[in-house]
């Protein structure tokens, strides 16, 4: 008998570990006469995307275990109606399902140690359960946004594992809390964890359980961005699963490398593995899957002859697939690839082949089985993320009063958008699925808007929001906000569209670290699927005025392209990176700094807006009529001319002519109010360019002006530079470390430049060359309480945090770990980082959003001001500049941005650096005063 209970409770504990990892079998008729095959029925509705029918399911099954007074079974089956719950939305369900469960096993939240029943028969036959019911309501805590409580959660999940001596869960475990400490902004002791997994994994015999979960820590560090070793782990996945030869988990890593590849990005690499998943695969979801991926990536790169190809054979395989929510959402994706060949269609008239590009529609890439975790272990948040993967069978007819007839015909591909979505609606009802019935009525409601059908558009567009906001999915709900904001723009209704505008970017905001942890998806498409919403937004603010300006507006215009910084930055290191406590700028400059002016310039869709604030007076805008093509096209011609000594009269010209975009509509101002130091908080493109450098036509800015930036609104601690107590740390490398002299030069003037800083009386500590690693960087910040850390070395900005990097003379340190190891001394030391100088530092060649990475490493380093170089000069220049900026920096009647301009005018003097490209390329980030 014993035997028999073991058997069963372990295949209880075995489908609830493995409820999210493996994929649906086919349905198959089982019957309801014991609660075992019912709760394999559940669990085949689960896997199959079919969660109401698993919550009816698993509710009857509960209640047989309970009429046979099986208490350990019963609370098995509850944790697995927990998660049935969780995926579709409804928490109050999901909690009293696992209060329930954690009950019946006498867990005691108070009971520090053992926390199960001491019933002697049920303790240790309880454990594998305990440990899987701890398991998911961590994921139910992450899903309701009680991170420490889901860290907590899943660390005593860890502890159960263990005393069951279930390795393979002590390593979900610890995937999860990583999770939990990612989310929470503990970026480093998360990466620490996953080492730790990985090592763990890696010493382990070649299994299944290995294969797949090296995927999931290969998927989990893609997640948190650090693309290079999910790379590396991902690849071990796969030799672990062609040494035990299993097709499913070889496809799987095909599949996960793919996304990689896609992420880095390494298009080719992406197409290649897509393809290898789709010749080995046994699963037709997972060949649809990579699929439909492989045909996104058609489209992105115009290969119109492979995409027309594919199409086909996913209509085929679609029909093949049983319905679910997986299928749902791989439908909604095949009709959004074929609008792409529709709406946006192929330009096959104009000879050239290009896709004519829609900005509204959220586009994006696809990846494994949304809704469940990628890699099968349960490390992902319940959180659906963006529908893409696989498909339903049986073509139905559109719900009521929906047209058959396609808005958007396409001669290259004859499948009518409309009817695909339409066939997804009639799924999603028909499982009671109301998070992909929401996103599939969104969807149909995107096909009608670009049709101009108004009415049809709002009404589908007004039921996708009830059904998403009812299921508690903001990464879905947003999205139809934002849609409706443009119906109501589009039919007149201001008022309207600024609600429903203001209720996605509050829906957005409401994400933010959910929004990088959670909704990978998003990641790939920040540009197309989350900007809009702010740069839309604040065109809708400021075109609501009419007369005289609206501070109240502008204010609200000026906080929201903030926001949208913050969003950026947030995207950029895939966690919310600005916390704590901070003094907004406006008070600064009226109280402490009253000759201060900040400029806010904003490029929108069709025009280029600027927000003022002048000293003691109400904020004030302008603008001019041009698009945002022109904008971006004028500025990165400009930037090409800047560092071309050669193309001097070019530049004037473009300098000139962003000078008076910028400028010239309120120099006059500027100059009555007494203002000397000019705050940009910039966007977009307008950062590649130093604010200096702007040309009136006789004088550049800094002739006139001393010149700041600013990441957002708001300052840490603006406080002047104390001069008696200035000391800096120095590090500097000549010689770039091995395997690095083939894409940087030689920096041989360093030491003068670190000799020039002595010399301007600052008195310094030395790292050069061999002496220069990060751990003495580390050993240094942490020991003594420099005011100033100067770095004379290679560094390159990049739009992706990994490929943001300083060289030290042991390799890169990325943007990350160098505000880590900056940071540290927060824990020992008061005093914070006044100055960081990046004397030799370049944005990345070709990036034009690199210096975003310019701005996230002055974040990163917590520093009070950031000086750092767009471009890198010759170090014969930066050695002069160096020595003239800390000379100036010496005198306490300067501010800092004033001694940066007092620096950048000696070299304008100078004979042989007088060229902007020589003296523009430093710039101030932060507190100036």
């Amino acid at each position: 008998m014993k035997k028999a209970n073991s058997i069963r409770y372990s295949l209880l504990a075995f489908v609830t570990a493995l409820l999210c990892i493996f994929s649906s079998p086919v349905l198959a008729n089982l019957p309801h006469s014991s609660p075992i095959a019912l709760l394999q029925q559940g669990k085949v509705l689960y896997d199959g995307g079919r969660y109401s029918e698993a919550v009816q399911i698993l509710q009857q099954a509960a209640r047989q275990y309970q009429q046979q007074g099986d208490a350990i079974s019963q609370a098995a089956t509850l944790s697995n109606l927990s998660l049935a719950y969780q995926q579709l939305g409804a928490w109050n369900e999901a909690k009293q399902a696992i209060a329930s469960s954690l009950n019946i096993l006498g867990y005691a939240q108070q009971d520090s140690e053992n926390k199960v029943s001491q019933n002697p028969e049920s303790k240790i036959q309880s454990l594998p359960i305990l440990a899987q019911t701890l398991d998911i309501e961590g994921r139910l805590q992450l899903g309701m946004g009680q991170l420490e409580q889901a860290l907590v959660t899943w660390q005593n999940a860890e502890k159960v594992y263990n005393r069951a001596h279930d390795r393979n869960g002590v390593v979900r475990a610890r995937i999860n809390q990583a999770q939990a400490l990612r989310t929470q902004g503990f970026y480093r002791r998360a990466e620490a964890l996953l080492v730790q997994v990985n090592e763990t994994l890696r010493s382990q015999p070649d299994s299944l359980e290995k294969a797949v979960g090296l995927r999931s820590l290969g998927d989990v560090l893609q997640l948190v961005g650090d693309l290079e070793k999910s790379k590396d782990t991902l690849q071990q996945s796969l030799e672990v699963a062609k040494r035990i030869q299993s097709p499913k988990e070889i496809s799987a890593s095909f599949f996960s490398l793919g996304n990689n590849a896609r992420a880095l990005p390494q298009k080719p690499e992406a197409i290649d593995y897509y393809k290898k998943t789709i010749e080995v695969t046994p699963s037709p979801l997972t060949k649809v899957q990579a699929q439909l991926n492989l045909l996104d990536l058609f489209i992105e790169d115009k290969q119109i002859t492979n995409a027309q190809n594919l199409i086909p054979s996913i209509q085929s395989q679609l029909d093949q697939l049983p319905p679910s929510r997986a299928a749902i959402y791989a439908r909604i994706n095949f009709a959004q690839s074929v609008e792409k060949m529709g709406k946006r269609q192929w330009a096959m008239g104009d000879g050239q082949g290009k896709l004519k590009q829609n900005p509204n529609r959220p586009s994006g890439s696809q990846s494994p089985t949304e809704g469940n975790p990628p890699s099968g272990l349960s490390h992902q948040s319940p959180i659906a993320n963006r529908p893409s993967g696989s498909q339903s069978p049986t073509e139905g007819n559109p719900p009521s009063g929906l047209s058959h007839q396609s808005p958007i015909a396409s001669s290259q591909s004859p499948i009518a958008s409309p009817q695909i979505l339409a066939t997804a609606i009639q799924q999603a009802r028909t499982l009671g699925d109301k998070r992909a019935e929401a996103y599939a009525l969104g969807s149909l409601g995107s096909l009608y808007e670009q049709t101009k059908q108004w009415w049809s558009s709002q009404k589908l567009t007004q039921q996708a929001l009830f059904l998403a906001q009812s299921s508690n999915a903001p990464e879905i709900t947003y999205r139809w906000q934002w849609q409706l904001g443009r119906l109501l723009k589009a039919q007149g209704d201001i008022t309207g569209a600024i609600a429903a505008y203001d209720d996605a970017v509050g829906t957005l905001q409401s994400l933010r670290s959910d929004l990088v942890a959670v909704n990978q998806n998003v990641q790939f498409t920040f540009r197309d699927s989350v900007e809009p919403v702010y740069r839309q937004s604040v065109e809708l603010l400021l075109q609501s005025q009419s007369g005289q300006p609206d501070e109240k507006i502008l204010e609200k215009a000026r906080q929201r392209i903030e926001a949208l910084q913050l969003a950026e930055l947030d995207n950029f290191f895939r966690e919310a990176c600005l916390q704590g406590q901070r003094v907004p700028i406006d008070r600064v400059v009226d109280r402490d700094n009253p000759t201060a002016a900040i400029l806010y310039p904003i490029v929108l869709e069709n025009k280029l807006q600027v927000i003022v604030k002048i000293p003691k007076q109400p904020l004030q805008v302008y603008g001019r009529e041009i698009s945002q093509p022109e904008v971006e096209k004028t500025l990165s011609e400009l930037r090409q001319n800047l560092v071309k000594p050669s193309a001097i009269k070019a530049f004037k010209t473009q300098s000139q002519q962003v000078y008076n975009w910028l400028i010239q509509p309120i120099e006059s101002q500027l100059q009555a109010s007494g203002v000397n130091t000019l705050v940009f908080v910039l966007d977009g493109a307008l950062r590649n360019i130093p604010p200096a450098v702007l040309y009136d036509g006789k004088q550049y800015l800094v002739e006139k002006y001393a010149v700041a930036l600013s990441v957002g609104l708001q300052l840490f601690e603006p406080k002047p530079l104390v001069r008696q107590q200035i000391n800096a740390l120095t590090a500097g490398l000549t010689e770039p470390p091995p395997g690095y002299s083939g894409r940087f030069s030689r920096l041989p003037a360093i030491k003068t430049e670190l000799d020039l800083i002595s010399q301007a009386g600052v008195p310094t500590t030395r790292l050069v060359d061999k002496a220069f690693t990060s751990k003495a960087l580390e050993k240094e910040v942490s020991n003594v309480p420099f005011s100033i850390v100067h770095l004379a070395t290679h560094g390159e900005f990049s739009s992706r945090a990994d490929k943001t990097f300083i060289l030290a003379s042991d390799g890169p340190i990325d943007v990350s770990h160098f505000g880590s190891i900056l940071r540290q001394r927060d824990d020992i030391r008061p005093e914070a980082i006044q100055l960081l100088v990046l004397s030799a530092c370049k944005t990345a060649a070709g990036d034009n959003r690199a210096a975003l990475g310019l701005a996230g490493a002055a974040i990163k380093a917590g520093a009070r001001s950031t000086v750092a170089s767009l471009w890198q000069i010759d170090d014969e220049s930066t050695a002069q500049f160096v020595g003239a900026f800390y000379r100036e920096l010496k005198n306490p009647n300067l501010t800092k941005a004033e001694a940066l301009r007092h620096a950048q005018l000696q070299m304008l003097k100078h004979p042989n650096f007088n060229k902007p490209s020589f003296w523009s390329a430093y710039v101030l980030i932060g507190n100036w005063l």
